[in-house]
């Protein structure tokens, strides 16, 4: 009889259990809801069950349907706080410290997830003072779901920018968020859901990709999940080549090391530049470094720039530091008893995958402890570790990466948070595109609607950014990817109650990911200001409006030109190309005359089309208003 009733009462238990009123996580401690709009709190319980959801006083009832759905509809409520949520069913759930505010989902790719944490440098003051209780974040982790829209999200919660809290914060979020605080005093809540490397059509759903039959194609093929367990795990791979550098005894960072057979390399550089032409694999770099008695045994920090694409730093033998990509500038901590006054053993191991590998330069290389520095630029020695076979001769599956497939992050990381009501949404994506970036005048469009339409706000304010300038600066006319990209962004103005920051002037020529993230979020923070918020303020630089020729020049009208054109350095407007019937550009002159720009070339009688800040980094783009804004890049004719 024992052996019958065990399993029973097991069975009533997980049955018990199982019939518990659950809550997606967004609905948790400490969250930030819509103010003034009816908001829906929704959840999982046993079928039929019945759900009373308590708030300010008053009871809302409702019933959990045949697969144990259920949800209720709370009245608008102004912003305020802090609340406290009551769900009562076979068990009980509060929820406390709920604030009313604005919500804005934020999304995209790196520059979008970077963290306050990577810039801590440059916003060590804004992390020391960080005391925003009502300015919150629920940062989505990264997942993907290939089968379709899930109903929740695998983790997260709120979490305030106070003390260490707001490190995790996207760093463009929190300014925007902080500039929207400080002038309204409404709380502000982030969904913060975005992806390093990420292309736009992960993030739109299966019907939003519609209109793109390629995409879904891809979509119906990744839903047989014996082709994409084929893709991430064919079964055939290379094997294992051995890093000579660990391998050894004594390994390469052990002190006791004696180095043989190492050549002479510079730091900062990539290796093939400096005689290690088309390799990819492991380097291992090594230098004595002599240190003043002051910074013997005490705490330090070394910056190493940025590095392509991992790398790994030993001290005097001991690992410090290491990073797994390229895009973080490396800067880590030498704790205490690592250093010793005189010579010190330094030695990075860097690992390369494809292109040029090795220490980007233009960065800044040293070691500082209080008042001491100690510069690490300059001659190293160098042995390679490992070499790895030519592109092309690796498995099947190669180069399938799960978050880069369409519909994926928005079935995991977006579908979840559909129920949740927003204000609005800030967008930073688009490196990932630059390869077809035409094709990104109709995607991100289609993006926008899809949203709205899942959200069920057709006129959602959607704001985003235009990409910034990078890779090497652009003196003369050249064609652009980039360039193009920030067309199809502009195009998108077009868009009913959308909003673009121009970032042209906040590039780094060496770093996809800018440091300048504030000037981002508060670009952002004015176009919401203006078109949520509804103050009468100038909140874009001057966007192109129209063209005409007048003999050999070309007039150019603008609009958003606020106060009057002028330029950020005082010298004349550029850098602007003009080009004649054959299409050929020239690098143009340029003046001001009132809200207009003329451009001409010397030797041009006859121009045609006229181009501003196209490429993929225009050196020195200097058009502005004279409220500071500048001017997005452009080209006529098109």
């Amino acid at each position: 009889m024992k052996k019958i009733l065990l399993p029973l009462l097991a069975l009533m238990l997980f049955d018990t259990l199982s019939a518990q009123v659950r809550l997606p996580r967004l609905i948790s401690d400490s969250m930030i809801l819509q103010r003034d709009e009816k908001i829906k709190v929704w959840g999982w319980a046993s079928p039929s069950e019945k759900i009373t959801v308590r708030l300010n006083g008053k009871n809302y009832r409702t019933a959990a349907d045949r697969t144990g759905n259920w949800s209720v509809v709370l009245p608008p409520t102004k912003a305020g706080g802090p609340y406290t949520m009551e769900i009562n069913a076979s068990n009980t759930i509060t929820i406390r410290d709920i604030f009313f505010g604005d919500v804005w989902f934020c999304g995209g790719q790196s520059n979008m997830v970077h963290q306050m944490n990577i810039h801590d440098v440059t916003y060590a003051r804004e992390i020391a003072d960080a005391a925003y209780p009502q300015v919150r974040q629920f940062l989505v982790p990264g997942a993907t779901s290939f089968t379709g829209p899930q109903q929740d999200l695998n983790a997260g919660s709120w979490k305030a920018a106070t003390g260490d809290n707001v490190r995790p914060f996207s760093a463009v979020a929190f300014f925007f968020a902080r500039e929207l605080y400080d002038r309204y005093r409404v709380p502000i809540g982030i969904i913060n859901a975005s992806v390093g490397g990420t292309p736009i059509e992960s993030w739109m759903s299966e019907e939003g990709a519609e209109p793109f039959p390629v995409v879904t194609a891809t979509i119906t093929r990744n839903k047989d999940s014996l082709y994409v367990k084929k893709m991430m795990d064919p079964g055939i791979r290379e094997p294992m080549l051995a890093d000579r550098g660990s391998a050894d005894t004594p390994a390469w960072s052990d002190p006791a090391y004696i180095p043989t057979g190492w050549r002479s390399i510079n730091i900062p550089g990539f290796w093939e530049d400096q005689g290690l032409k088309d390799l990819n694999g492991v380097v291992w770099y090594r230098r004595e470094i002599i240190l003043p008695q002051s910074m013997a045994g005490r705490d330090a920090k070394v910056f190493l720039g940025r590095i392509v694409d991992a790398d790994e730093l030993f001290i005097n033998g001991k690992k410090v530091g290491g990073t797994t990509y390229q895009y973080p500038q490396r800067r880590y901590m030498i704790p205490q008893g690592v250093l010793k006054a005189g010579k010190n053993i330094f030695t990075i191991r860097v690992t390369n995958n494809n292109g040029k590998g090795g220490f980007v330069p233009d960065k800044p290389y040293c070691i500082f402890s209080g008042t001491d520095t100690v510069d690490l630029k300059g001659t190293w020695s160098y042995k390679v570790g490992v070499v790895y076979p030519p592109a092309g001769t690796g498995s099947e599956g190669s180069g399938f990466n799960p978050q880069y497939q369409p519909a994926v992050l928005y079935n995991a990381m977006v579908a979840p948070a559909i129920n949740y009501a927003i204000k609005g949404v800030c967008w930073y994506q688009g490196e990932a595109n630059t390869g077809q970036p035409e094709m990104y005048a109709k995607l991100l469009p289609a993006l926008i609607s899809d949203w709205r339409s899942k959200w069920n706000k057709p006129t959602l304010p959607f704001l985003y950014v235009q990409l910034p300038g990078f890779m090497d600066y652009n003196y003369l006319p050249s064609e652009s990817n980039w360039a193009t990209l920030r067309e199809s962004q502009l195009k998108t103005l077009s868009v009913p109650n959308t909003s673009m920051a121009v970032a042209i002037d906040l590039g780094e020529w060496n770093d996809i990911h800018p440091e300048n993230k504030k000037e981002v979020g508060l670009r952002l923070a004015l176009g919401a200001r203006k078109l949520v918020y509804h103050e009468n303020i100038v909140a874009s630089g001057p966007v192109y409006d129209s063209s005409w020729v007048e003999g050999n020049k070309i007039v150019i009208r603008f609009t958003s030109v606020g106060g009057g054109l002028t330029t950020s350095n005082g010298a004349a407007p550029g850098p602007f190309d003009i080009a004649g019937p054959d299409g050929h550009f020239f690098r143009a002159d340029a003046r001001i005359e009132g809200n207009t720009i003329i451009v001409w070339h010397n030797f041009l009688s006859n121009p045609t089309a006229v181009r501003y800040a196209w490429g993929d980094n225009p050196a020195d783009p200097n058009l502005v208003n004279k409220e500071g804004l500048p001017a997005s890049p452009f080209r006529t004719g098109q």
